[in-house]
């Protein structure tokens, strides 16, 4: 059995999303980042970096955790087999994609939800992740226009970049200006599995709310 601990943000669904495409057993544990849960023991214990997402994989053996999503979507590609190609230029083309993400959209996008949501305004920090992010974007709409998928076939390079994308086209109004990158995650976001991912952490959270309300 795997255990899960994420919460509802785009770094959370990632392995939310692959353990569903898998169709492998897991438990689901909700990480409340909103009230710092990610910084008590438990879980620093589990990831000591205090960032979701993160696994126990209880089959592996006792302690066996990885922490980071990029990690956790390799892990478990190995582990069943699935969604990475075993070696040659499609793995290394999967790797590429995947970790584009890890040093990219995901660091850039992130800010321009923090500084559009901080308490002090800065305007050359919001236009400069603004800019960063249109142009990362730039970069996979035209990777997109070329392939149906980002590594050739459906890998665990989409399902790291399908959230932050997905949040970058909305929070820049922009699936006009990069229409393969819009169908993509369209695409994508039908996938049975994704739709699945999606409904089980927002079910999750909403059973976590109503607790904690009767509580």
């Amino acid at each position: 059995m795997i255990e899960l601990y994420t919460w509802t943000t785009p770094n959370g669904e990632k392995p939310v999303l692959m353990l569903e495409e898998c169709g492998l057993d897991y438990d689901l544990r909700l990480v409340d980042i909103s009230t710092g849960q990610q910084k008590e023991s438990g879980f620093l214990a589990i990831n000591p970096n205090g960032r979701i997402p993160a696994i126990l994989d209880r089959d592996a053996g006792e302690g066996y955790r990885v922490f980071e999503s990029g990690a956790i979507l390799v892990h478990l590609a190995e582990k069943t087999g699935r969604f990475l190609a075993p070696g040659g230029m499609a793995r290394a083309e999967t790797f590429a994609w995947t970790f584009f993400q890890a040093g990219g959209t995901g660091p850039m996008i992130g800010q321009i939800h923090y500084f559009r949501n901080a308490d002090e305004r800065s305007d050359f920090a919001i236009k400069r992740f603004e800019r960063e992010g249109e142009r990362l974007l730039g970069v996979l709409d035209t990777r997109l226009s070329e392939v149906d998928y980002l590594a050739g076939d459906y890998s665990i390079a989409d399902m790291m970049n399908w959230s932050w994308a997905r949040s970058g086209l909305n929070d820049l109004d922009a699936r006009a200006r990069f229409p393969a990158l819009a169908a993509w995650v369209d695409r994508v976001g039908a996938r049975p599995a994704v739709v699945r991912a999606l409904e089980r952490l927002q079910e999750a959270k909403r059973l976590a709310a109503e607790k904690a309300s009767n509580a």
